[in-house]
């Protein structure tokens, strides 16, 4: 099920049918009173938000579900008709997993959807080979636990890649335009600051442990110690 949180009827209208004619299960909502209680009685696989609502702006909900354990890891997409970087980077920053502007055409939403999808798929069903640690940093892929000094840190999903594809490449610089190639794919296109603004959410949640991740200036990033 994906659900849609939209308060213009032709826009949430238009997007819930595509979808349906795409094959997904999607339900719409105009007010975000209405979806807070749809999670009540089910979990979407995907939330797509506008930012503009009545109620409760989309940031708002966005902080709220990567702050609840049960849904931290659910995929979320912004849709807005705010289009500077610094929107881009402010829903970023609140754990968004990919961010599309208005006007969209509804081919491009889908396969950004379909992209998203399948990462997180991919990373539901697959256990890596490993469990990592390092100084204080526990992290278990197949558990999805990420651990300071034994204390539980709360990552989103697109952190959460980040730090093990970092740790997969221990002692190796990963450029920006690799890091995008495995964590977002073509989603975000060619937009590396996507990737400056996830390593310093990951480092500020990570503590005293986020100092484990380097930046080779002029190259990107790695992970070492």
């Amino acid at each position: 099920m994906i659900y849609f949180v939209e308060d213009d009827d032709s826009i949430r209208e238009l997007v819930i049918y595509t979808l349906t004619k795409a094959g997904y299960e999607a339900e719409g909502f105009g007010r975000p009173s209405t979806f807070w209680a749809a999670m009540e009685r089910q979990r979407p696989v995907l939330v797509l938000l506008d930012i503009m609502l009545p109620e409760e702006d989309g940031l708002s909900i966005l902080r709220k579900l990567r702050g609840d354990p049960a849904t931290q890891a659910v995929p979320v997409m912004m849709l807005t008709a705010k289009s500077t970087e610094y929107d881009a980077v402010i829903a970023l920053d609140a754990g968004a997993d990919d961010y599309v502007q208005k006007p969209f055409r509804m081919m491009e939403l889908l396969s950004r959807i379909r992209a998203l999808l399948r990462r997180a798929e991919t990373y539901g069903r697959t256990a890596a080979p490993a469990e990592y640690r390092l100084g204080g940093l526990y992290v278990s892929p197949s558990r999805h636990v990420v651990q300071v000094d034994g204390a539980d840190v709360s990552l989103t999903l697109k952190e959460f890649e980040l730090l093990c594809l970092l740790l997969e490449n221990k002692g190796i610089v990963l450029t920006r335009d690799q890091i995008l190639d495995h964590v977002w794919g073509d989603a975000m296109g060619r937009e590396t600051r996507t990737v400056d603004v996830h390593i310093r959410t990951l480092r500020q949640k990570l503590g005293r442990a986020g100092e484990l991740i380097g930046t080779i200036r002029g190259l990107g990033y790695k992970v070492s110690g």
